[in-house]
Formats: C-alpha cells, sequence, structure tokens
C-alpha cells in the first residue's frame, strides 16, 4: 500500500465481487481481496479543499492493501460495499468524513 495517499495519482480503481485494485499512474498495482481485509481506515489529510484530503486505506494480510481516494468515480461503489461489513463502525465513519483533523479513524476490522 502506498505511504503517501496524497502524491499516489491513480489511474484506475475498481471495485468487483473479488475485491478493490487500484492502478497507479505509475503503472503499479495495489490490491486486497475481500476476504483478506484485515482492516479499513479512514485516513484524513488537512489538504483540502482543493486537494484530495480523505482517503479510505484498505489493509489486507500479508502487507497487501490500497488507498483509495474518496473523491474517485469508484469511491462510492467501495463504501457501499465497506458499510456492509458485519461490525463496521457507522459512527466513527461519520465523524471521519466530518472532520478536517490530520487522523485516521479505523472504522473496522477483522474478528479474530
Amino acid at each position: 500500500m502506498s505511504q503517501d495517499p496524497a502524491n499516489a495519482h491513480s489511474r484506475a480503481v475498481r471495485v468487483d465481487d473479488t475485491g478493490v485494485r487500484r492502478k497507479l499512474a505509475d503503472g503499479s498495482e495495489e490490491s486486497v481481496t475481500w476476504s483478506e481485509l484485515s482492516a479499513v481506515v479512514i485516513r484524513v489529510i488537512p489538504e483540502g479543499p482543493w486537494k484530495e484530503d480523505v482517503f479510505f486505506m484498505l489493509a489486507g494480510s500479508g502487507g497487501a492493501g490500497t488507498a483509495v481516494p474518496s473523491g474517485d468515480p469508484a469511491a462510492d461503489a467501495l463504501l457501499e460495499r465497506l458499510q456492509g461489513l458485519p461490525g463496521f463502525d457507522h459512527e466513527k465513519f461519520v465523524e471521519a468524513m466530518t472532520t478536517d483533523a490530520d487522523e485516521a479513524y479505523v472504522v473496522w476490522t477483522a474478528a479474530s
């Protein structure tokens, strides 16, 4: 998963029944499958409103994962899938989406 999501511009994000794949401008790809998804974090960076400032950080087992900008065209489909995860913290999600604090909000973790 890109360490600096603000500087890793997407060329394409795909959300499907397998998982999430993000092709980066440099041609590399980040991905995570639904079966390996271990955590969802909303990362807020104080760059808005003129730059992308909210990212869906999807962490998977074994270091897999990706960061999807909330303004990406695929973000609505991603959010719909994420909100259906058992134990998704809707209150924490609303808090993350309504702040400009430089923080990371854990909104879901896989059951141990």
